[in-house]
């Protein structure tokens, strides 16, 4: 069985020690919350199992590939809590764009993701236009496109109503279903299938 496992990881900022020692095992349809104060270190940690950002002590792998590997990286997706949107291109140009740099060419694939983000009708419109939980929807179109086992995302829920947490509750537990791990931040009470918490 495919396993994450995190080994004796440590991080420093500054002068701050923000976590040591850190281990942690996930298998397939595993979801795990990372709680903490602001500045415990849930940002820090995602970005060093995305890859991002190196760790002081220990060590990430998947499938026994180390992180930073590129067998690791494949089958890493991570989203980070500011929407990575470019302003000038519409929702679409947008994911197409996502979509590519994740191997998934599929014109129809991104018109579905939209429509099931709740983004029917704003397919043209430039992202300059949308409101802030209008963007994050249209970032978090690429989780219905996205094929990596490894889901890793902060604060996620982040300036959605509540048809839209509703919306990506769905499909991290049809992730989750499917096999997959997902990590994720979140300051906010969320409805998920096989969920535990770890706290920093």
């Amino acid at each position: 069985m495919s396993e994450l496992i995190i080994n004796e990881l440590s991080c420093q900022r500054g002068y701050n020690n923000l976590f040591s020692n850190l281990s942690l095992s996930l298998i397939a349809g595993d979801i795990l919350r990372i709680s903490g104060a602001n500045g415990s270190g849930k940002t820090s940690l995602l970005k060093i199992l995305a890859g991002l950002s190196s760790a002081e002590g220990g060590d990430v792998s998947y499938k026994k590939n180390l992180v930073g590997s590129s067998e690791y990286q494949e089958d890493i997706f991570y989203l980070g809590h500011l929407p990575a949107l470019s302003l000038e291109l519409s929702c679409q140009e947008n994911l197409s764009y996502l979509s590519n740099l994740q191997g998934s060419h599929a014109h129809t694939q991104v018109k579905d993701a939209l429509i099931a983000i709740d983004l029917k009708g704003y397919e043209s419109e430039c992202a300059a236009n949308l409101s802030a939980g209008q963007k994050r929807r249209a970032v978090l179109a690429s989780l219905f496109i996205n094929k990596a086992p490894i889901w890793l995302l902060d604060e996620p829920f982040t300036a959605l109503d509540t048809d839209g947490i509703a919306i990506l509750e769905e499909q991290i537990n049809k992730h989750s279903d499917n096999g997959g791990i997902c990590i994720l931040t979140t300051h906010q009470d969320c409805n998920l299938s096989n969920m535990r918490t770890y706290s920093l």
